[in-house]
């Protein structure tokens, strides 16, 4: 029997879903650049913000804040479902995308902020793909220093001092 997850009006989630058999299905350009396209048309569809995410080569993280009377479950339901389809399609490939449900929790503090929000900046280089975290080209990090902002909201400047990969850069954008 699976657990209940926890669902609070007005919280922000970290939350985390991972590709069937940890297959890294997700390393192409196209397979990230697919993902935010179907973050931004779910944003047409659901009032939700995402404060920061990254997309790894077989996981996905987000920061999420779901609207009033928004469920985080339709809403990430709406996206994995509408993803696997488009990937399906696009790759010629079938059966399941996803593995597992997705993992939520309630985040519960600006200190428990902070830390989901360093954890997700930190994946790429944990992982060993970049030397910077800032310079991992499908994360909110990347999109704030280069100050296009198309799937995070702006970061406030009260968190800047908290953040400084994600504070703008004067410079063009890394090719």
């Amino acid at each position: 029997m699976r657990k209940n997850r926890i669902l609070r009006q007005g919280s922000r989630y970290h939350v985390s879903v991972r590709v069937n058999n940890k297959e890294k299905l997700l390393t192409s350009f196209a397979a990230k650049q697919i993902f935010l396209t179907v973050l931004c048309k779910a944003r047409k569809r659901y009032k939700f913000t995402i404060d920061d995410y990254v997309i790894m080569g077989n996981h996905i993280h987000l920061v999420i804040f779901p609207g009033k009377d928004e469920s985080l479950s339709r809403i990430m339901q709406w996206i994995l479902s509408v993803y696997a389809m488009i990937y399906n399609k696009r790759f010629n490939r079938s059966g399941h995308f996803w593995g597992e449900r997705f993992f939520s929790r309630v985040i519960e503090s600006f200190f428990d902020y902070l830390h989901t929000f360093n954890y997700i900046d930190k994946n790429p280089f944990v992982a060993g793909l970049v030397a910077k975290n800032r310079n991992w080209r499908f994360s909110g990090a990347f999109e704030h220093r280069i100050g296009r902002c198309t799937t995070v909201k702006p970061l406030p400047v009260h968190l800047q001092a908290f953040f400084p990969q994600h504070i703008r850069l004067a410079l063009p954008e890394p090719k």
